[in-house]
């Protein structure tokens, strides 16, 4: 199934796409995608209806993050073979970990807004992992039975807050905006092999990322066990689990960042495609 969140900022609805790729409105069956809908017999319920039998939704419409009332938004750094050598950074012995403020995520067309003083906004496309189940102190061979489904997420980042700010990386990662989710929440079934998902993102038209989950240095299911050795997963939960090469940051001779009026299209395999213009805050 995909899921999906529709409506204006706040006030979004529960949606699915059907099998014509046309919207269907999920709100007579549940009251939202999150928490406990998640679920794998949520989810199995779900996957019974009679999809052209519930309300389609005519006309143009917003899309919200894929995910409602997201518990934890983690996220995995330096986690492609090809992005750390592009960034000149060793393999990590364990998966990096670092969190990015709830209040960042938008849908997956909203515009992306630089903080006043940005000078290095960047781009990262990622695979992001939403939580169905309770995790804790899962092994690696049923972490995956936690998983209610995948989406995309960009991992926008402002370089100079991250690195130059004293602190963690939260700081260049948490910024409002910096957080597009979905358009939908695939769920694993329909997904097949998540270690084997093209990817790429495009600023104005030009080729920039293009890589594949397969060149992963911790898989989903190592790092949905590893973190759950350390605190619960719940569901609602959201890990976006690295980016390929090709940031900005890593260009050379010069480093390549964001300016106001740029636009970033950013897609992953099966799992929808997303498109934000970039703009200075007021």
């Amino acid at each position: 199934m995909k899921l999906c969140r529709y409506g204006r900022p706040g006030h979004e609805k529960p949606g699915l796409i059907d099998h014509n790729g046309d919207l269907r409105d999920l709100s007579r069956e549940v009251s939202d995608v999150a928490h406990e809908v998640l679920s794998a017999k949520s989810l199995d319920i779900l996957s019974k209806l009679d999809q052209m039998a519930l309300p389609k939704v005519e006309g143009p419409v917003r899309y919200g993050p894929c995910v409602g009332g997201i518990g934890k938004f983690m996220c995995i750094g330096l986690n492609y073979s090809d992005h750390a050598a592009e960034t000149g950074a060793a393999i990590p012995e364990h998966p990096i970990l670092f969190m990015k403020a709830n209040s960042a995520v938008v849908g997956p067309n909203d515009d992306v807004v630089m903080p006043r003083g940005s000078t290095h906004t960047d781009w990262e496309v990622e695979l992001g992992v939403v939580i169905g189940e309770t995790a804790k102190y899962v092994s690696e061979a049923d972490a995956l039975d936690h998983v209610a489904g995948y989406c995309v997420v960009n991992d926008v980042s402002e370089r100079h807050f991250q690195t130059k700010l004293t602190g963690q990386w939260t700081k260049g990662k948490s910024c409002d905006t910096f957080g597009p989710t979905g358009p939908w929440l695939v769920t694993k079934d329909e997904v097949g092999d998540v270690q084997d998902l093209a990817m790429h993102l495009d600023v104005n038209g030009e080729r920039m990322q293009t890589g594949s989950t397969s060149t992963m240095i911790f898989t989903v299911a190592q790092i949905v066990s590893h973190l759950s050795q350390m605190f619960t997963l719940h569901p609602g939960d959201v890990i976006s689990t690295g980016t390929p090469p090709g940031v900005g940051m890593g260009i050379k001779p010069e480093p390549r960042y964001l300016k106001a009026g740029d636009v970033m299209e950013l897609e992953i395999e099966k799992l929808g495609r997303q498109r934000q213009t970039v703009r200075a805050d007021g």
